[in-house]
């Protein structure tokens, strides 16, 4: 033994850091493994070791040791002797629990070869036996050195290879495996068509299948092996294959349809033990729920079923309904989970063909509402169809009590009635509860045949079966919860005379606290749900501010909590409008505070709690927005909202401030920073920025407010944004034109540059605000086709509208390089056939191009050979009448006309000819002129009807005047369109409201186009006319419009 301190080091050199130590260590281990006790030592080390690491180390070698030296077939290289065994027994009764489990695996190697194939170790049994029964807690008050757990341990190992099921031969193994197999390959087969080999086969298949299921045992609590999980997967098929049958192949399952029918009831009386069921169990009996519904929706399915209705409701559906252990341990341990299960807010209707129900409840309850809406067998045929409903319209008046009732209304709602209501002292019995829950998820099923009954019906079970919990002086969680559900789903039929109870009972539901140790999380949020159905049809809380505070109030207690209310805030801001956006300034804080709390420090994805707030408060943002819009002259005016917009901005500059400037690092310089910070909610937060800009109206809140900061961050993280294709959100460029604006009234610190870094960062200029939005405007040019409008829109916004100074020239023209680039890329990808997309692109290429002329050329004939003359060409294009949508907008006319006289003076300076340039010149001044006064003629006309207070008939007017599409009209727009997407030139839909965006101009709206154009006659009006011929109507037309032109043109006229 004196190699044990040597081995015990080399053990302690393998968890050492470095690989040559770990490696030697190894290596001499191997070499001391040829020693006769080894094994023994490992074994000493493994329980009396040094530390923790030795014992576990000693451990694992040991395992790796033994298997190295025991054949597949369990010839050892080694002997084992009586007296190693012994040991490794003692040493597995008293290792701490680490060691144990790596010791066990050498006890059951050992185990396969010593006792299991040569049975030649007799005393193992007897001494486990005496360890267990004088372990420490059989032997209490004794001192014993075996542990009970130790030894629980070790005797099921041994157990473990004698556990073999009857069944366990590899032949049945795969047979079972072909029927599986076969069951697949039939079913994926019969769900689109019917082979025809398989058609005459129909009836012998289906007993086959009905055998197998006959063979099933569902609630069995022993595993049996693999070939019983193959069992119940070729029952899920076989299932599946009726289903299949019934839906779409009733020329061939009609007959067969009893036999179906029978072995589904067969199966779906195990729903009595749904709460123990395995998940492939419980899906077998959601299958015979929904194959006794898909029967029942054809013809014959009434008289199948029919028969069988009150013993499935009692012994089937009923049970599959009511609460079990399973529900109350998810209710405490995955209550999401619970909810998804059991109260989905997107419930369909009922349907016997629904394929996405995959629990026994939720099939139980599309059945009971298939059975609900039953009214007995199908009249007649459809030759005769059309006669009776002849007959049935003429004895209209004479049918009254001879209409026929439906289940629901015969045996279902009578059933459901029979249980109470739990109350007071029987309210906490577990089956008077369990049943309950049953009956709320029953009444869950009979939405769509409550929604065809008079409201009566409604009105009397919401009064007498849903309210009188909420009323208990017991509190019933595992109630209100499916109760509330409820309610909500009932909302769109709710009698008006019933909607101010409901909604004050899920008020109260809605701050339920947790009840001891019984979560109301679900209670809350499925009263979440409910409230926001019942705001969303049309229902109006006499005061909202109850249900503003009730929601605030909860917020920030707990995050799952939150992010559900957030949802709610979004849809009670929707849903109240001015109501609402009244108190927003007063909630606007509380709100901020709550989501500043749970913004982590770090730069780590976001909470789903802070995501739904900051959604939340940017709907807030918008509706108030809209709400100072609706009369801003005297909101403007008025000091409750000027404090009220201040208050908005602080709060949302608060938050922002937190988001973004809070987690940098102080020492860090200013650019790293920036990179800091996290790109989470950026269509949110810029809606929040945007109101933020909004609510200034001084210089010095900008400072205040650090807007110029919030901006170089936001700027910097959009322009590093690659997520367009997940959000169809526009917000940042709602954001980019506020920003523009406000640089434009107020001015704003590194808007277009920013100094040069202190040390010790590099001596380089951070990008600016401007910068970093050109780079978005930019990409969002090449990438995103619902966002083109948008983006080139924002060209000529950021070319012409802010002020550069000629220290900041070389900015403006790097963005109309990386402008043109990107516009020129894009247009090249769309250009071999015309499309509605040409316009704002080619109009950008113009914008830059009236900024820098030659560089724009040159960037064009680079990136293409001729890629100047293919965008004049495109250019003329646009500008004829074939192209649409054409030249709407007085904007883009003024852009052209100023673009075509750079052209052509540029051409003419280097001698080259205009082609019809000059032509396409004239022709756009002459609609320019035209639209000009059009504008002014409308101006008139409005300013009278301002004055004019018959509005209504004006509206009549205008609404006469619309268009109506025909179909046909409808067709040829849809065919267009599939053409279009066909070709990948579709203008998604967003796009096309972006289609009337005013392009501004910013210094060149101070240009005349008048002036610009005779400047240029002036010059060249002579070489002009040499060599071109402008049609007579054109020229007529361009002197009435422009009769101070005439001199120009008399030598050419009189010719």
């Amino acid at each position: 033994m004196e190699v044990v301190p040597q081995i015990s080091q080399f053990l302690t050199d393998t968890l050492s850091s470095d690989c040559a130590v770990v490696r030697a260590a190894t290596e001499s281990l191997d070499r001391l493994s040829l020693l006769p006790g080894f094994s023994f030592s490992l074994l000493s080390i493994a329980t009396e070791g040094e530390n923790h690491g030795q014992k576990i180390a000693a451990a694992t070698y040991l395992k790796n040791f033994t298997r190295r030296n025991v054949d597949d077939d369990g010839a050892p290289h080694l002997k084992i002797s009586k007296e190693f065994k012994d040991q490794l027994l003692r040493a597995l009764l008293q290792v701490e629990p680490a060691v144990l489990k790596v010791l066990i695996e050498v006890f059951q190697i050992i185990v396969s070869v010593e006792v299991v194939k040569k049975n030649s170790w007799p005393e193992l049994v007897p001494d486990l036996k005496y360890a267990i029964q004088n372990s420490h807690l059989f032997n209490i008050g004794a001192e014993s050195q075996w542990n009970t757990f130790n030894s629980l341990t070790v005797l099921h190992a041994l157990l473990r290879p004698f556990q073999v099921s009857k069944t366990n031969s590899t032949g049945e193994l795969e047979i079972e495996k072909t029927l599986l197999l076969v069951c697949k390959c039939i079913y994926f087969a019969v769900r689109s068509h019917m082979p025809s080999a398989l058609a005459p086969l129909l009836p012998t298949l289906c007993r086959d299948l009905i055998d197998i299921l006959g063979s099933l045992i569902l609630d069995s609590v022993v595993t049996t092996g693999n070939e019983h999980l193959m069992r119940l997967k070729t029952g899920k098929r076989s299932l599946q294959i009726f289903c299949a049958l019934v839906t779409r192949h009733r020329k061939y399952s009609d007959k067969l349809m009893p036999d179906m029918i029978n072995s589904a009831l067969s199966i779906v009386k195990y729903s009595k033990s749904a709460g123990k069921l395995e998940f492939l169990s419980e899906r077998i009996v959601s299958l015979g729920f929904d194959v006794i519904s898909r029967v029942l929706e054809t013809g014959p399915g009434w008289r199948l079923v029919s028969p069988y209705f009150s013993s499935l409701l009692d012994s089937a559906i009923f049970p599959a309904l009511v609460m079990n252990e399973k529900d109350i341990s998810e209710w405490e341990e995955d209550a999401d989970e619970f909810i998804r299960k059991n109260l989905p807010s997107d419930i369909d209707e009922v349907s016997g063909w629904r394929e996405d129900l995959f629990t026994a409840r939720k099939s139980a309850i599309n059945l009971l509402g298939v059975i609900s809406l039953s009214k007995g067998p199908p009249m007649g045929t459809s030759s005769n169809g059309s006669l009776a409903s002849s007959k049935r319209k003429k004895g209209e008046k004479n049918k009254g009590n001879s209409r026929r009732c439906s289940i629901g209304e015969l045996l279902v709602l009578p059933f459901l009635s029979k249980f109470p209501i739990p109350f007071e002292a029987i309210g906490t019995e577990t089956e008077i509860l369990s049943n309950y829950f049953g009956v709320l998820m029953g009444y869950g099923g009979l939405l769509d045949f409550l929604r065809e009954q008079e409201p009566r019906y409604t009105t009397t079970l919401v009064k007498t079966r849903l309210l009188p919990l909420y009323k208990s002086s017991v509190c019933l969680p595992y109630l209100i919860a499916p109760a509330n559900w409820v309610l909500g789903e009932l909302a769109s039929c709710l009698p008006e005379e019933m909607s101010a109870d409901v909604y004050s009972s899920l008020l109260s539901a809605l701050i339920m606290p947790d009840n001891g140790d019984t979560s109301c999380y679900p209670v809350r949020v499925s009263a979440a749900g409910a409230i926001a159905e019942l705001l969303e049809n049309d229902y109006m809380p006499p005061d909202w501010l109850p249900l503003l505070q009730a929601v605030i109030g909860r917020i920030g207690i707990d995050d799952e909590d939150s992010s559900v209310l957030f949802q709610l805030l979004s849809s009670i801001v929707e849903a109240g409008n001015e109501n609402v956006a009244v108190h927003i300034p007063s909630i606007a804080s509380s709100l901020v505070a709550a989501i500043s709390k749970c913004i982590p420090a770090n730069l780590e994805p976001w909470p789903q709690m802070v995501e739904k707030g900051f959604g939340a408060l940017a709907v807030m943002a918008q509706s108030w927005e809209n709400f100072l819009s609706e009369d801003r002259e005297q909101n403007e005016s008025s000091e409750k909202w000027a404090s009220g917009r201040a208050a908005v901005g602080r709060a949302f500059s608060v938050l922002l401030q937190q988001a973004w400037l809070s987690p940098m690092h102080p020492l860090c310089g200013v650019d790293q920073e920036v990179e800091g910070s996290n790109p989470s909610c950026i269509d949110d937060a810029s809606t929040l920025l945007r109101s933020t800009m909004l609510s200034v109206t001084e210089s010095n809140e900008i400072q205040e407010l650090k807007i110029s900061e919030l901006l170089l961050v936001w700027a910097d993280m959009v322009a590093d944004w690659h997520a367009w294709e997940e959000s169809e959100d526009m917000s940042v460029f709602d954001c980019i034109q506020e920003v523009v604006d406000l640089q434009k009234k107020l001015g704003l610190k590194e808007f277009i540059a920013r100094p040069v870094s202190s040390p010790p960062t590099p001596p380089v200029p951070g990008r600016s605000i401007i910068e970093g939005v050109g780079a978005f405007v930019s990409e969002a040019i090449r990438q995103y086709p619902s966002a083109t409008w948008r983006a080139c829109s924002c060209v000529h916004m950021l070319l012409h509208v802010p002020s550069y100074s000629t220290e900041t020239e070389d900015i403006k023209q790097s963005l109309a390089i990386t402008f043109s680039r990107a516009a020129f890329s894009r247009f090249k990808e769309i250009r071999s056939k015309p499309c509605p997309l040409w316009k704002p692109l080619l109009l950008a290429i113009t914008s830059c191009y009236l900024c820098y002329p030659e560089l724009v050329e040159r960037i064009l004939d680079k990136d293409e050979n001729g890629g100047f003359t293919i965008w004049i060409s495109a250019l003329q294009y646009v500008c004829s009448s074939s192209y649409e949508p054409g030249l709407t907008m007085e904007s883009e006319i003024k852009l052209i006309v100023m673009a075509l006289v750079k052209v052509i003076e540029q051409l003419l300076q280097v001698g080259k000819p205009c082609g019809g340039l000059y032509t396409l010149l004239l022709e756009a001044s002459v609609r320019l002129k035209e639209m000009q006064e059009e504008d002014d003629v409308e101006e008139e006309a409005e300013s009278d009807e301002d004055n004019d207070d018959e509005t209504e008939d004006d509206e009549e007017d205008s609404d006469a005047d619309e268009h109506e599409e025909t179909e046909e009209e409808f067709l040829n727009r849809y065919a267009k369109a599939a053409a279009a997407l066909q070709d990948g030139t579709i203008i998604e839909e967003g796009d096309v409201e972006d289609q009337d965006h005013v392009i501004e101009l910013g210094c060149l709206e101070d240009i005349d186009p008048q002036r610009v154009v005779q400047s240029l006659l002036e010059r060249f009006h002579r070489v002009l006319q040499q060599g071109q011929t402008v049609e007579p109507q054109l020229m007529s037309s361009f002197l009435d419009a422009f009769p101070e032109y005439d001199l120009f043109f008399q030598h050419s006229m009189s010719n």
